[in-house]
């Protein structure tokens, strides 16, 4: 098969890109041309800039392929676009979504029929996939536009674009640095690897079951937020120095009355969108860099959350093959082997050192 990946040159996409290389697909990528990127040999690549549709329909008019999997649209109007270039031209469009488009919920694990959040406290991001959605799902109905709908959750893997996540961890652990845990570090989370992803959108590709459905994409199994800590501690040979911050300190946190002086955010959560969480969700999102959580302006820091991706297992018999131990395991392999164990790179922990003192001033 003959595959358009929509930005394949970092992390999620370039997964896939080398995944489709390695099981005898042809692949195309299109992006602006400004990253560079260790891409398979025969893929070809086309240029444009997304925000241009002149330049969009001249480009992709020209591109003759039977599967288009778009890892990089977060309008509605990206969507649209596609809808209008590629109607009657391909056998399958798979739209990368996000599982921040669910309501929160005690009943777990959340599928795919659970209840979406379009109104507030969702965000642009999460709106406008929604949004996104919405049109695709429309025009399989109507006009039987051949798509799929695949959020994801958190991802772990070589490349990851948001160093806030593991590669913070890898860098706590390697200063020696005390790990703060929220509350009593038992709530649930999930994360799955950039490979494993790969492989299931692989797996989807030209299989009509999927048409106009919705499919969790994220890894098998779930992990305690110390159990994060304890992974990535035995993983790295690192002894976790372990402060837990109580839970009325973190509610105090959490809602805004304590206030810290906040880092430089580097989160992408709001591509395109023009719109800035205000200062008590930037604060969320900046707590939630001690131990990764998903979504904290609609799940709150002591609410546990997974994903079933029962669904996909049954339709195209994807199973992850690696768990989450083994998904840390090779996400430090790829970390020392690019030699940033040992990189001069700086992360800013001046945030976590207020709370530390917080800690520390309560215990007293």
């Amino acid at each position: 098969m003959r595959v358009l990946v929509m930005g394949g040159t970092q992390f999620n996409g370039l997964a896939l890109v080398h995944e489709l290389a390695r099981t005898g697909h042809e692949v195309v990528i299109l992006n602006r041309g400004q990253t560079q990127a260790d891409l398979p040999l025969g893929v070809e690549r086309v240029y444009a800039d997304r925000t241009n549709e002149a330049q969009m329909r001249d480009v992709l008019g020209a591109v003759d392929v039977d599967a288009v999997v778009d890892v990089s649209a977060y309008l509605p109007s990206d969507v649209e676009l596609m809808i209008d270039l590629f109607r009657g031209r391909i056998a399958h469009y798979v739209f990368i979504s996000s599982t921040v488009i669910y309501a929160a919920s005690d009943l777990l694990p959340i599928t795919e029929r659970h209840p979406v959040q379009l109104d507030t406290p969702q965000l642009a991001y999460g709106r406008n996939k929604l949004l996104c959605e919405r049109i695709l799902l429309r025009e399989w109905r109507e006009n039987r536009f051949p798509c799929s709908i695949v959020p994801f959750s958190m991802v772990m893997g070589a490349g990851n674009i948001l160093p806030d996540r593991e590669q913070r961890m890898f860098q706590r652990l390697l200063r020696g640095r005390p790990i703060l845990i929220p509350g009593n570090g038992r709530t649930l989370q999930q994360i799955g690897h950039a490979e494993d992803q790969a492989r299931a959108l692989r797996m989807m590709l030209g299989q009509p079951v999927t048409f106009g459905e919705r499919y969790n994409l994220t890894g098998g199994d779930y992990f305690t937020q110390e159990g994060y800590v304890d992974t990535f501690s035995r993983v790295t040979g690192c002894e976790a120095d372990k402060v837990f911050i109580p839970p009325d300190l973190m509610e105090d946190l959490w809602m805004g009355r304590i206030q810290l002086e906040l880092p430089a955010t580097r989160s992408r959560a709001d591509i395109r969108s023009g719109e800035r969480p205000d200062p008590i969700q930037i604060n969320r999102f900046t707590l939630t860099m001690l131990v990764q959580q998903i979504a904290p302006n609609i799940h709150h820091w002591d609410r546990s959350v997974v994903f079933s991706v029962d669904k996909l297992r049954r339709h195209v018999g994807w199973e992850p093959e690696l768990t989450f131990p083994a998904a840390v395991e090779r996400t430090w392999r790829w970390y020392r082997q690019e030699g940033l164990d040992r990189s001069q790179d700086e992360f800013d922990f001046g945030y976590e050192d207020q709370i530390l003192e917080l800690v520390r001033s309560r215990a007293r």
